[in-house]
């Protein structure tokens, strides 16, 4: 009985010369539910692929873990850092200073975050190395006063290797003519470019040491920063190694020092899913007005199958196969062309941009000016599911009501 729904169905949705309109409205509906679905797993692969890009940006200067001092800073750094790495899962550690200051050369100034590394063991927790662009971090030397600039930080201020920046700390020493701030010539040894426009246009690193005389630390550090091996696993990572400190320190992963920012995007994707959700349940309710109106026209025809012998069930299971068709190709076209889109948005995107002469990132803004794109399996999975469902419930009060036909009425006036 299912082969003979089936059969019906089909010969219903294929076209004829008497209901071409109505087959026009089923290829809309399809078409319609194919761009809903497609636009939705671009976005929402786009999304994927901006939030994973500038994570791993995010934390190729910053570190997973980094514990800091309540108070002041930090003066037992090894014994700290020690303590961390008996975690098995912590891979490396390294002490920092962070501190403001202003960078000045001739008439520019700049504010930038200074941070004071120790070279051989910052490859442990970061990847500055593969950022370099010019120099080397080999050049910050205990008392050389040497400076590693961030690529647009060093273009706002015009200089480059060897050239030489003023360094102006905002802790000032009071002398009789009143606080005068700290100034320091830096010479560049170094430029890179993390490929996050926060870090290029305000992060400089110096010398651990040379941090520590221009803000009069003394032996204190800001903090140990800490990579582990597995970066979701750093908020539970991070409550252990908190139960086993000695000391009064605050321990930080990675999603708490940045929860603002993922939380804004996480909403923003999930908002992003809702609305583009609706596309497709209008396309997917346009299948009701294309049942409705294939009813109308076949009132007869189902009229002579009741006379036949087939039950209100087999005639609505004729219009659900029908309407379901619709929805499954629409989904698997959509599905396809989404997953086609989502995969070439690197090509797409810059010919876009190139064509009308527009850029779509700009990286002051968004961070990263490259329109990155991850297709998950999950998301594209669960969108599938989505649309499937709505297809068939449209189908569902169309159907419905051609079950309950009576065939004397509809064959009254034939």
């Amino acid at each position: 009985m299912f082969a003979y729904e089936l059969f019906v169905g089909l010969r219903y949705t294929r076209a004829k010369r008497s209901n071409n309109f109505i087959s026009f409205i089923s290829f809309i509906s399809m078409l319609g539910m194919a761009l809903g679905i497609a636009v939705l797993i671009t976005v929402t692969s786009v999304m994927n692929g901006f939030q994973k890009e500038v994570r791993d940006r995010i934390l190729g200067v910053l570190a997973h873990i980094q514990i800091s001092a309540i108070e002041g800073g930090l003066k037992d750094w090894p014994a700290v850092a020690a303590k961390a790495e008996e975690n098995p899962a912590v891979r490396g550690s390294a002490p920092y200073v962070l501190a403001q200051g202003l960078l000045g050369n001739e008439q520019v100034v700049r504010g930038a975050i200074i941070r004071g590394i120790l070279p051989e063991r910052e490859g442990a927790v970061a990847d500055f190395k593969s950022f370099l662009r010019a120099g080397s971090l080999d050049g910050l030397v205990p008392d050389s006063f040497a400076i590693v600039l961030g690529i647009e930080l060093a273009r706002a201020l015009g200089v480059g290797v060897g050239d030489k920046v003023l360094l102006i700390a905002p802790q000032g020493q009071i002398t009789p003519a009143g606080v005068i701030p700290r100034l320091k010539q830096f010479t560049v040894v170094g430029v890179f470019e993390a490929g996050h426009f926060e870090f290029d246009s305000g992060l400089a690193l110096v010398h651990m040491a040379d941090a520590q005389k221009l803000y009069r630390l003394g032996d204190a550090v800001s903090g140990v920063r800490l990579k582990i091996a597995e970066m979701l696993q750093a908020p539970r990572v991070a409550r252990e190694i908190a139960l086993t400190m000695n000391q009064d320190v605050m321990v930080a992963d990675w999603s708490r020092l940045n929860s603002g920012w993922f939380r804004a995007v996480e909403i923003e994707k999930r908002m992003m899913f809702i609305i583009l959700s609706l596309i497709v349940a209008v396309a997917a309710f346009n299948i009701v007005s294309t049942l409705v109106m294939v009813v109308t026209e076949k009132r007869a025809d189902i009229a002579i199958l009741r006379t036949l012998g087939a039950t209100p069930a087999s005639v609505m299971g004729i219009f659900v196969i029908q309407g379901a068709l619709i929805g499954v190709f629409g989904t698997l076209l959509g599905v396809g062309g989404g997953i086609l889109l989502a995969s070439n948005v690197d090509v797409v995107v810059p010919f876009i941009e190139r064509s009308f002469g527009m850029q779509f990132l700009a990286k002051d803004i968004y961070f990263i000016s490259e329109l990155p794109s991850e297709v998950r399996a999950a998301d594209v999975t669960f969108v599938a599911t989505v649309s499937l469902v709505l297809s068939f419930l449209a189908t569902l009060y169309p159907s419905w009501r051609a079950s309950r036909i009576n065939p004397a009425q509809a064959l009254r006036y034939e």
